[in-house]
C-alpha cells in the first residue's frame, strides 16, 4: 500500500472532521460544502465547518423561534430571516461566548473571519438564487489594528542559535533532550530563519524535498500549490548536520518519510515546532513573544531591507498578493523616513 504524503494524511484528516461537523450543520449546508471542493483547500473548508457551526449556535441560542427546532432540520428559508442587525449582534456575540463548558474570546481578526466565512456562506445561495437577501454585504468589516512586525534583532538571531546549539540556560528536565534533540531542533530554527517559510511547510517536508545540489527544497504552500525555495550555506550546513543523525533514525510505520522525526519517531507536528522555537527564544527575549510566524517575519525583514525587491519578497515568502507583504514590509520605509527627518535641524543647538 502506498504511503500517503504529509499534504494527503492532513486532507485526509480534514475531510474526516468537515464530514464529522456538517453532521452537526443543517442539512442544506451539504450542497455549499460540495461547491467548495473544487475552490478550497480542505483546510479552509474544514474553518468553514467550524465558523458555520459557531453561527448556527448562536442563532439557535439567540432567537426564541429556532430554540426548540432541530438543527440538522432547519429550512434554507432560514437564512432570509437573517437581517444585517442580526448579523452585527453576532459579532458582538463573537466577542465573549460560552459553548459547552469552554469559554471563547474573539478579536477583531476573528471577527473578520467569521465574517468572511459567512459572507462566502450567503453569496453562495444568493447568486444561485436560492434566497432573495445577503446580509452580510450591508454589515461592515470589523476593523483589523495594524500590528508592528515582531522580530529578532541580529544579535538576538546569534543568541538564539547559541542557545540551541549549548542548552546553556535550560532547565535540567529540558536538558535531558537537549542533546537527543539539538542537531534537530538547530536545523528546524536555522531553516525557518534562513528561509522564511511557514511552520506547517517545514513539517511537511519529505526527505526527497531537499535538493542539495542546487540549494533548493519543495515546499506545499498554503492552498496546496507546490513551490521551490532556495535556501544558503548556513541553512546547507545545518541540514547536512542533520541529515547524518536522520539516517541513523528508524521511523515509525507510515512516518518513514518525513524529514524532521520527533522522540517517538513520528513526523513532528507544528505544536512541537511551536513549542520548541518558544523554548529557546524565551532564553533570548522576554519581551518578545516569539513563534514560528515571527522567525518568519524576521527572515522577510532582512531580504526586504537588503534587496528593497517587495515582489521579491513576496514570492519569496509565497504571498498570493503582493498587498499582503507590502502592508508588512514597506512600513519599514517610513519609519527610516521619520528617522531621517529627525536628523536635519534648521537651527543649531
Amino acid at each position: 500500500m502506498k504511503q500517503l504524503s504529509y499534504k494527503e494524511q492532513i486532507d485526509r484528516n480534514n475531510i474526516a472532521k468537515i464530514r464529522e461537523l456538517q453532521k452537526t450543520l443543517p442539512a442544506f449546508t451539504a450542497e455549499f460544502f460540495r461547491a467548495m471542493e473544487i475552490r478550497k483547500s480542505t483546510n479552509t473548508r474544514k474553518n468553514y465547518a467550524y465558523d458555520l457551526g459557531t453561527f448556527f449556535y448562536f442563532l439557535q441560542h439567540n432567537n426564541p423561534s429556532l430554540e426548540k427546532l432541530e438543527l440538522q432540520k432547519l429550512p434554507l428559508s432560514v437564512l432570509d430571516s437573517i437581517q444585517a442587525t442580526d448579523i452585527e449582534e453576532y459579532l458582538s456575540f463573537l466577542e465573549y461566548y460560552e459553548r459547552d463548558g469552554v469559554i471563547y474570546r474573539n478579536r477583531e481578526e476573528g471577527k473578520a473571519r467569521k465574517l468572511s466565512a459567512l459572507s462566502t456562506f450567503y453569496t453562495y445561495y444568493y447568486k444561485k438564487e436560492l434566497i432573495r437577501t445577503n446580509p452580510t454585504a450591508l454589515v461592515d468589516v470589523p476593523k483589523i489594528k495594524e500590528k508592528n512586525i515582531i522580530r529578532l534583532e541580529p544579535n538576538e538571531v546569534v543568541e538564539l542559535l547559541d542557545q540551541v546549539e549549548s542548552g546553556e540556560n535550560l532547565t535540567r528536565k529540558q536538558l535531558e533532550s537537549h542533546e537527543k534533540t539539538k542537531i534537530r531542533d538547530a536545523a528546524i530554527i536555522t531553516l525557518l530563519l534562513g528561509t522564511g517559510i511557514r511552520v506547517s511547510e517545514c513539517v511537511g517536508l519529505d526527505l526527497t524535498d531537499i535538493d542539495f545540489d542546487n540549494g533548493a527544497l519543495r515546499v506545499i504552500r498554503k492552498g496546496g500549490n507546490e513551490d521551490l525555495v532556495y535556501f544558503g550555506e548556513e541553512v546547507e550546513e545545518a541540514l547536512l548536520q542533520y541529515m547524518a543523525e536522520r539516517e541513523l533514525l528508524s521511523p515509525a510505520p507510515g512516518h518513514e518519510n518525513a524529514l524532521f522525526i520527533s522522540l517517538k519517531n513520528t513526523r513532528l507536528t507544528t505544536r512541537s515546532v511551536e513549542r520548541l522555537v518558544k523554548k529557546y527564544a524565551s532564553l533570548v527575549t522576554t519581551v518578545k513573544k516569539i513563534t514560528p510566524h515571527k522567525l518568519r517575519s524576521t527572515f522577510g525583514t532582512n531580504l526586504y531591507q537588503e534587496t528593497g525587491d517587495i515582489y521579491l519578497v513576496a514570492d519569496t515568502l509565497g504571498h498570493k498578493n503582493v498587498d499582503t507583504t507590502r502592508k508588512h514590509y514597506a512600513a519599514m520605509n517610513e519609519n527610516k523616513k521619520r528617522k531621517a527627518a529627525s536628523q536635519v535641524h534648521l537651527r543649531e543647538k
